[in-house]
C-alpha cells in the first residue's frame, strides 16, 4: 500500500491538503458511493431497503449511531465495514500520539511541533484501517481503558495535573479523526456509562477532577441488544439521549435470503485444500431449506426465548454440521460424491446447543426433544411447498403389511436405491419428485435424498411410523 508522498507539513500544504473532521469526511465519502451506484455494505443480505438507509441518514446527519438487534443480525460486521468509508490514507503530525492534524493541531504537543519546526514539522500517513477501534463492553472496563489515566511519572518530572501531556492516554483519545466502537454497549458499567457523556456531546474528558481538555474529533458507534437496552435498565438515559441515531437490525425476512446468507458464510467446499478429504457434497435445496427452516420455526416458538433470538449462526453451524455428515458417509461408505439426507439431521442438536435458548424447564431431554419436534416441523413445511401425502397411499398401503424400511445414515446412496426397489412405485414417486425439485434423479445419492424426504414427509404428517436407536433407523407402519 504506497501512501502520498508528502513528508512534511510544508509538502501537504502544497497538495492543497484541507483540514476536515472525521465526520464531514465520511459524509463526503457517502456521497460519492451514493452518486456512483456502489454498494455500501457487500455480503450485508436483506438489509438494503431497511437498516442501511437508516444508517446513511444517520451518517448524512453526522450522528453518533447506535445498532440495536439481537445476536448474529450483523452489527459488529457492519461496525467493521464503516471505515471503507474514510480516505484510503489521512495525514497526522509525527511525534503525537493522537493523530494530530498537520494543518491544524489541537494538542499541546502538535502546536509545539508547530511552533518549533513550522512547515518542516515531519508528518506520517495513516490508513484507513489503523483508524478504527473497537472495544468489547464488560463490567471490568475502566475510565483509564477508555479515556486515559494521569501518568504519575510524567508529573513527577515536573508537568501541571492540568496539562494533558501528563495523560496516558485511553482508546477514544486514540481514535482522534477515525471510528471507535463500543459493542454491547449496556454492560458498561453505570459510572463509565456517565464518564461518556462529554465525548459524546462536548468532546471533552476530565480525568480525576482535573479538567483536561481534548478537542477530540471521534466518530463513535455501539451496538447493544434491544432487552439489555430498554428493558433492564442497564443503560442510563441521558446517554440514549446523546446517541444521534438508535438503528435497529433484524434476522432476513425472506427464505431466499436467509439460505444465501447461510451458504455464503458456511464452509462447504470438503473435497479441496490441504486437509481435504475427497468428498464432495452436494446440498440440495429443499435439505437448505429445511435447515434454514429449524431456525425460522424456532424464532417464532413460544419455548424459545425470543428475547436472546435465535442467531443465524445457528444456520450457518447445522449447515456445516449438515455436510459434515454427509461427508464422514461418504468416508466410510468409500463414495467421492454424497448428498445430505434426512438421517443427517438427526446430528443438528450438537451445532443447536447453546444457540437455541429455552424457556421449558431444564429437565433432562428437554432441549434435545425441542431440537427434534423443531426439525419435524420444518421437514413437514418444506415438504408440503413440493408434495402432497395423499398421492403416495400406494406406498403407505405396503407399509401396512409388516414392512419395515431401513434408512441409516451408514447406507450409502447406491445401498438405499436398491432398498428402494423392495418398495412398489417408491423409486418412481421419488424420481417424479426429484424432477419436480429439478434434480437429477439419475444420480443415486440424490434419488436417496429425494426418497428419505418422501418418507420422512410420510411420517410427519403420520402416515407411517419412525424407529431410531443406536444409529439406526427404520421406517414402518
Amino acid at each position: 500500500m504506497t501512501h502520498p508522498r508528502a513528508a512534511t507539513v510544508g509538502q501537504l500544504k502544497e497538495t492543497g491538503y484541507q483540514p476536515c473532521s472525521v465526520k464531514d469526511e465520511l459524509r463526503r465519502n457517502l456521497i460519492k458511493k451514493l452518486r456512483a451506484g456502489e454498494e455500501l455494505f457487500p455480503g450485508i443480505l436483506g438489509y438494503r431497503d431497511t437498516v442501511v438507509p437508516q444508517i446513511v441518514n444517520g451518517i448524512l446527519s453526522k450522528h453518533d449511531m447506535l445498532l440495536l438487534g439481537l445476536r448474529g443480525q450483523a452489527k459488529t460486521r457492519i461496525l467493521r465495514m464503516l471505515p471503507d468509508l474514510l480516505d484510503e490514507w489521512m495525514p497526522a503530525l509525527a511525534g503525537t500520539e493522537i493523530n494530530d492534524d498537520p494543518i491544524r493541531p489541537t494538542t499541546r504537543t502538535g502546536k509545539r511541533l508547530i511552533v518549533e519546526h513550522g512547515d518542516d514539522a515531519p508528518i506520517e500517513w495513516v490508513h484507513r484501517k489503523d483508524r478504527y477501534k473497537e472495544k468489547l463492553a464488560t463490567p471490568d472496563v475502566t475510565i483509564a481503558d477508555l479515556i486515559g489515566e494521569i501518568d504519575l511519572v510524567k508529573h513527577a518530572e515536573g508537568r501541571y495535573l492540568s496539562d494533558e501531556s501528563t495523560m496516558h492516554f485511553g482508546l477514544i483519545p486514540r481514535s482522534n479523526r477515525g471510528i471507535f466502537a463500543i459493542n454491547e454497549l449496556p454492560d458498561l458499567a453505570p459510572r463509565i456509562q456517565v464518564g461518556l457523556f462529554n465525548v459524546l456531546e462536548e468532546r471533552d474528558v476530565q480525568i480525576r477532577g482535573y479538567p483536561i481538555r481534548l478537542d477530540l474529533d471521534v466518530f463513535l458507534v455501539f451496538s447493544a441488544n434491544p432487552e439489555d437496552y430498554t428493558n433492564r435498565g442497564r443503560i442510563v438515559t441521558p446517554l440514549k439521549d446523546r446517541i444521534g441515531s438508535v438503528i435497529r437490525t433484524h434476522y432476513p425476512e425472506s427464505l431466499d435470503e436467509s439460505i444465501k446468507i447461510a451458504e455464503d458464510n458456511a464452509w462447504t467446499a470438503r473435497e479441496a485444500g490441504e486437509s481435504g478429504s475427497g468428498v464432495k457434497v452436494e446440498v440440495p435445496r429443499f435439505m437448505s431449506e429445511i435447515v434454514e427452516e429449524v431456525v425460522r420455526l424456532a424464532r417464532s416458538s413460544p419455548h424459545v426465548s425470543q428475547a436472546s433470538g435465535v442467531s443465524v449462526r445457528t444456520s450457518i453451524a447445522n449447515l456445516e454440521t449438515l455436510i459434515s455428515n454427509s461427508e464422514r458417509r461418504g468416508l466410510t461408505t468409500g463414495e467421492g460424491e454424497v448428498v445430505p439426507r434426512i438421517c443427517d439431521l438427526n446430528f443438528l442438536t450438537a451445532s443447536c446447543r447453546g444457540k437455541i435458548e429455552m424457556t421449558l424447564s431444564e429437565e433432562e431431554g428437554a432441549e434435545e426433544k425441542l431440537l427434534k419436534s423443531l426439525i419435524g416441523e420444518a421437514v413437514k413445511k418444506v415438504f408440503g411447498r413440493y408434495a402432497d401425502e395423499n398421492d403416495y397411499e400406494p406406498i403407505v398401503e405396503q407399509f401396512k403389511g409388516n414392512l419395515t424400511f431401513p434408512a441409516g445414515d451408514d447406507l450409502s446412496g447406491e445401498e438405499f436405491v436398491a432398498n428402494m426397489k423392495a418398495v412398489k412405485t417408491l423409486p418412481q414417486s421419488a424420481a417424479q419428485l426429484a424432477k419436480e425439485l429439478k434434480l437429477n434423479p439419475n444420480d443415486a445419492g440424490m434419488l436417496a435424498s429425494v426418497g428419505e424426504f418422501l418418507l420422512e414427509g410420510l411420517y410427519v404428517n403420520n402416515r407411517l411410523s419412525k424407529y431410531s436407536g443406536k444409529g439406526k433407523t427404520f421406517f414402518k407402519k
